[in-house]
């Protein structure tokens, strides 16, 4: 039986593209990249604004290559330095959608970057299809620069 909540009505797809971006977040979380290779679709949607300036953005298409995307990352960036912080989480049917707050520091430069977030995922037959993230691309293209 759906679960009533402030006037909306929770479905099965719902929960289940909840429950996936949850696993999603703690993988993630836990840098367990072999995870993330499971929970990313075989073809992936995905968007996250090209920028030649920074080494762990490019165009990708499948669940490895998405999932690889956060093992670059923290080849690229200072561990201890790395913040995120979620403030929204909805879900409807298939669709998530996260914003928050980031920040890092560049390993190479020293240089910090930080910004509001916003990321897409869309959930089909349990594996993520979607995954466009809009974030201060201006911030981080200048944390990757050279003095």
């Amino acid at each position: 039986m759906p679960v009533k909540s402030a006037g909306l009505t929770e479905s099965p797809v719902t929960d289940t593209t909840r429950h996936v971006v949850q696993e999603f977040l703690a993988a993630r979380m836990a840098g367990d990249v072999e995870r993330l290779v499971a929970l990313f679709a075989d073809d992936v949607d995905w968007l996250l604004a090209e920028n030649p300036a920074v080494p762990w953005i490019r165009p990708r298409f499948t669940g490895a290559e998405c999932a690889a995307q956060f093992t670059e990352l923290a080849e690229h960036t200072v561990a201890e330095d790395a913040r995120a912080c979620v403030d929204t989480f909805l879900v409807d049917g298939t669709d998530a959608v996260l914003t928050g707050y980031l920040s890092g520091t560049v390993r190479a430069t020293g240089k910090s970057f930080e910004g509001p977030f916003a990321l897409r995922l869309t959930v089909e037959e349990g594996r993520i299809t979607r995954h466009h993230l809009y974030e201060n691309s201006l911030s981080i293209a200048e944390a990757c620069t050279p003095s």
